[in-house]
């Protein structure tokens, strides 16, 4: 009696502590859901930097009030056709003015805190300026912004108004926040986790969607030109020179329609700098940026559609490398497949249904892991007994009238003459010591490939096995 009560106050113990071990593990399943919102400070168009590295008195950006544009998807490619901004005044970032405050001897320990945030040193402070280019932002972007405090630069994850200036170099990417000078870089978190906070300088502002913030990522090449719309005229499209302020800039009608290239079975960073050179905005399905070498499956709208200048064209991609050249988790929308590209089919594709030359979408391709280990067999699976060799001579022949067709066993008698009664031979090599069935002898004078029709082989002999 006392043995069951103690395996039953046991059983009890045992059920309470997986019942507190489950309860903890979806506790902290739904904090981990709940728990990692990223806090963003809001940085509204027009209003001062309480620490700026560069006294916004001076007007060295001027931003503008624009109302945010609508976008597809939490991330864009610094050469989006449209995701900046123009304008016909050349004043809005005096790159010049900058270059002189940051070199002056007088800041050199601004300049050394605006360098380091920027991960150059001060000597390449004129170099890396001269290979800027001012635009305005035309959607409420995140960065990583700096303030400057106590001769460093201190990093904030912020959310720039669209309207803003801002300098962006080589690859799109946001540089300088032009007002005040201070450094940026690209925003590391995930755009659908955040948490905007504003204050009594820089308050919600009209059109505020959570929802629309973008935060740039690299363009899939190094920028020549960055195609920008006039936000006080979005029917004039300005192509401006990177590394230039405005001089050099030509303009296009953003009205132009313009038709989406074929762009299946490429991969996803030529699908992007093939949609940039048409004028045409990339969005993907996923919460992460594809990998460049992630393949092209199909385009929304297809090939062919005309579409003005900025709209966007959504990829499906599959499969795949991330930098450090594993498979991507996200950014996909199928799973990753053998690459539906290449001309030849792999090393586990039989050679009877290997796909074609051409670049189709997987459902057209044979299976790449499971298709018939032996390709020159096509009217029935391979047997795993199956060899180059002939079939031995006497306990376990194959079935009579089924020869390979891919070599001809020689005589199975090596060193004895071919029986000449209906016993089986004793002299000839088996290779199994279970003897042969005593009902079912070969014909007489006939090759011992033309075994018994009525004897059954034994079944414990590996070299049994049908053929093909």
């Amino acid at each position: 009696m006392a043995l069951h009560v103690f395996v039953r106050r046991s059983g009890k113990s045992a059920l309470r502590r997986i019942a507190v071990l489950l309860v903890l593990v979806l506790a902290l399943a739904g904090c981990d859901r709940d728990a990692p919102l990223l806090v963003v400070k809001a940085v509204a168009a027009g209003v001062p930097s309480l620490a700026p590295f560069f006294d916004e008195s001076q007007g060295l950006g001027q931003d503008a009030r624009i109302r945010a544009q609508t976008v597809h998807g939490g991330l864009q490619q610094g050469d989006t056709p449209g995701l900046y901004g123009g304008s016909k005044q050349p004043t809005i970032c005096d790159v010049v003015r900058l270059k002189e405050f940051l070199t002056d001897p007088a800041h050199e320990r601004r300049a050394q805190a605006w360098a380091a945030a920027l991960s150059i040193d001060t000597a390449g402070i004129p170099d890396y300026l001269d290979r800027l280019t001012p635009v305005l932002l035309r959607h409420d972007t995140l960065v990583q912004n700096h303030d400057y405090k106590k001769g460093k630069a201190v990093p904030f994850n912020a959310l720039l108004q669209a309207g803003i200036a801002i300098l962006v170099d080589a690859e799109g990417l946001p540089a300088v926040k032009c007002s005040c000078g201070n450094p940026l870089r690209p925003f590391e978190g995930d755009t659908t986790r955040i948490k905007v906070e504003f204050d009594d300088r820089n308050e919600e502002w009209q059109g505020y969607e959570k929802s629309s913030v973008v935060a740039v990522r690299p363009a899939a090449r190094a920028v020549e030109r960055l195609a920008l719309v006039d936000v006080e005229e979005p029917d004039r499209g300005v192509r401006r020179p990177v590394g230039t302020t405005g001089e050099d800039d030509t303009a296009f009608d953003t009205r132009e329609r313009h038709a989406v290239p074929d762009l299946a079975g490429t991969t996803f960073g030529q699908a992007s700098r093939e949609l940039a050179d048409e004028g045409l905005a990339v969005a993907f399905e996923g919460g992460g940026l594809p990998p460049a070498d992630a393949r092209v499956m199909a385009s929304d709208p297809p090939a062919g559609t005309e579409l003005r200048f900025g709209e966007y064209v959504t990829l499906s991609v599959a499969g795949g490398t991330t930098s450090d050249g594993t498979a991507p988790s996200e950014g996909t929308t199928s799973p990753p497949t053998r690459d539906p590209s290449d001309s030849t089919p792999s090393d586990s594709t039989p050679s009877t249904s290997s796909p074609s030359t051409s670049t189709p979408p997987p459902s057209s391709s044979g299976p790449g892991s499971s298709g018939p280990s032996s390709p020159d067999t096509t009217s029935r699976p391979p047997s795993s007994g199956a060899s180059s060799s002939g079939p031995p001579p006497g306990s376990s022949p194959p079935p009579s009238t089924k020869d390979p067709t891919t070599s001809s066993p020689p005589p199975p008698v090596t060193s004895a003459p071919p029986p000449t009664t209906g016993s089986p031979p004793t002299t000839a090599p088996v290779t199994s010591s279970a003897p042969p069935p005593e009902t079912s002898s070969p014909a007489t004078s006939a090759p011992a490939t033309t075994g018994p029709a009525t004897g059954a082989p034994p079944t414990g002999e590996p070299t049994a096995s049908t053929t093909v």
